[in-house]
């Protein structure tokens, strides 16, 4: 069996931090085989440098993927074309530095990861149901997971039932909100709407509960700052049949 752990949107140095400190007793204790984690907001300030992505890689990490802030800090952009286990999601324009898509040789088994991002009251992009449906006939591993970065509870559902039985996993972030319907899809897609964020637990979203609160009242532009102080890791532990590619069971994790 594969257990492989996916790990919502990280959270700045923090976040970062809080994750390094506790990612390898994770892995012990849940005998994990391999990490997707989402650090598109693994830089302090927003998006991602090469870095944070480094420091996400050193701490445990073994595949990086990212979303709608993925180009939002021009010092990543050659670091997407020379780092193969940096993702951007598959439906950016083909102009765009990077890849959407990865192998992990793990030696026994091969292990495919796709980044997808969402259309719904997000910035237009190709669909996502059409770039899975590109990848898929180039021919993937087994073992392939998804995440799929979108806004949406309904086009990230939409999305794993239209892979059902296709891939391994479907794992929504970018809310950063962990939601409570992990499941396994009847053709054995495990599945979850959100992973939730790692990061600081006393926020919105990861920022200082003021800012977000003077933007609110005011409708100024504030810069939002990510909070401090104690944090939380959320994410699923997929448990896969290697044989068959199927989802077994999916276990919610949060740890504070």
């Amino acid at each position: 069996m594969m257990n492989i752990l996916a790990l919502g949107d990280i959270i700045g140095n923090v976040g970062c931090r809080f994750l390094r400190s506790h990612l390898p007793a994770i892995k012990k204790l849940k005998g994990i085989d391999l990490v997707v984690a989402n650090g598109e907001n693994s830089a302090d300030g927003n998006g991602l440098t090469p870095s944070s992505v480094r420091y996400l890689l050193d701490s445990g990490v073994d595949v990086v993927t990212s979303g709608n802030h993925s180009f939002r800090r021009k010092e990543s952009y050659e670091f997407y074309d020379s780092c193969e286990t940096l993702l951007r999601p598959a439906n950016y324009p083909s102009l765009a530095p990077g890849r959407g898509f990865c192998v992990v040789d793990m030696g026994r088994i091969q292990v495919g990861v796709i980044n997808l991002m969402g259309v719904v009251y997000m910035e237009s992009m190709e669909s996502p149901l059409e770039a899975a449906d590109r990848i898929l006939s180039a021919g993937v591993p087994k073992i392939t997971v998804v995440d799929f970065h979108a806004e949406a509870t309904g086009e990230k559902r939409s999305l794993a039932w239209y892979l059902d039985g296709r891939v391994s996993a479907v794992f929504g972030t970018h809310t950063h909100v962990q939601t409570a319907d992990e499941c396994v899809l009847p053709k054995g897609t495990g599945y979850i709407s959100d992973l939730g964020m790692t990061g600081p637990l006393n926020s919105i979203l990861g920022v200082k509960p003021e800012l977000v609160i003077r933007k609110m009242r005011t409708k100024m532009p504030v810069r939002f700052d990510w909070a401090d102080g104690c944090c939380h890791i959320c994410g699923a532990v997929f448990h896969i049949d290697e044989k068959t590619g199927r989802t077994l069971s999916v276990e919610r994790l949060e740890i504070q």
